[in-house]
């Protein structure tokens, strides 16, 4: 009996959220999908860069985040990528969230989804806006650490 290669556990990352914002705390949701989604996800055919967290009614909701559908959809189905899907969390980190998100500069950001369990979840963020100075920083921390690597790679050989 042969064993199916495993797959990645990561689904998407969405890495601008890591030069936009910085990240106070992180929690891992569940995520309400369609059949047609999950199958969507396995193909890796998702788009978390413009996604964003919004709480109504002490429930979470992920808006922009776009998950295309397969060629083979099934025709039954009226596929909608950019559709609103909620977000699975406890009630008390929801009213702490809530908490926070009223603060002046704070909001959610989907970070990635990955499979947990045969599950999808979204690592979702508490951030605060950078500033255009800290962008800057940000980009010239990376440019360092890549001419370190460069320089040590030459060195190797």
């Amino acid at each position: 009996m042969t064993q199916k290669p495993v797959a990645s556990s990561r689904i998407a990352d969405n890495k601008k959220a890591a030069y936009n914002y910085f990240f106070e705390e992180k929690y891992e949701a569940g995520m309400v999908l369609q059949g047609w989604e999950v199958k969507a996800l396995r193909e890796g055919k998702v788009q978390l860069t413009d996604g964003y967290v919004v709480i109504k009614n002490g429930e979470m909701f992920i808006i922009g985040c776009q998950i295309n559908p397969l060629r083979t959809a099934s025709t039954h189905v009226n596929p909608d990528a950019v559709r609103t899907r909620k977000l699975l969390l406890h009630k008390e980190q929801i009213k702490r969230l809530i908490g926070k998100v009223e603060q002046k500069g704070y909001t959610l950001v989907p970070l990635n989804l990955h499979w947990k369990g045969g599950r999808v979840k979204c690592e979702i963020a508490l951030a605060k806006g950078k500033a255009e100075h800290d962008k800057r920083h940000t980009i010239r921390d990376r440019e360092g650490k890549r001419e370190v690597e460069r320089v040590m790679k030459q060195r190797q050989r």
